[in-house]
């Protein structure tokens, strides 16, 4: 599986039969198919690069007025998997980036476009469970190459207006980890 794929919609019910259409559509195996805060749905899917772009095209014809935002990555960086399933693997907390998002298909780009773009640790995104839709990333290293992802994370997404903040910690205090991961 090299590529991955999200189409995020604005109802459930559409949801369904989206996630049902795209599974139908190519070879592709659903990695999340859920309810997400505030009542939206997202349906994640992996796969070789040309089935899930066509499963995503499908998606996007079926889903039409309930699109909130979707995507394909063709080259999905390996830690993006880790920090969705949060079993990422890092060293130590050096500096630490942070961003934000209005919507989750952001996010997931956004974390993509961060760990391509700097040697940095992803530590885990989390996806809109009691965030009122939004997605947010964490990432670690030095501070120049956390200062850079989150640059290139940002750079990726703002043209799409769902960018809501990042920020970079140069030294955080040592309580803050408890709460990180």
């Amino acid at each position: 599986m090299n590529s991955i794929g999200l189409v995020e919609l604005s109802s459930i019910a559409a949801g369904f039969l989206v996630s049902d259409a795209m599974v139908k559509a190519s070879s592709v195996r659903i990695l999340e198919a859920l309810p997400i805060c505030p009542g939206k749905f997202i349906v994640l899917i992996g796969g070789d690069v040309a089935d899930v772009k066509n499963s995503v095209e499908v998606g996007l014809e079926i889903a039409q007025e309930s699109i909130v935002d979707s995507f394909v990555i063709p080259r999905i960086h390996s830690q993006v998997f880790s920090a969705l399933n949060g079993v990422s693997e890092f060293e130590a907390i050096n500096a630490l980036g942070i961003v934000e998002t209005f919507s989750i298909a952001a996010g997931i780009l956004a974390a993509d476009a961060a760990v391509k773009a700097a040697s940095v640790d992803l530590l885990e995104i989390r996806l809109s469970r009691g965030q009122g839709g939004k997605a947010y990333f964490t990432l670690t290293g030095e501070v120049a190459a956390v200062q850079a992802a989150v640059d290139a994370a940002a750079q990726e997404i703002v043209d799409t207006g769902m960018l809501l903040k990042q920020v970079v910690i140069p030294s955080p205090h040592n309580e803050l980890f408890d709460f990180l991961y």
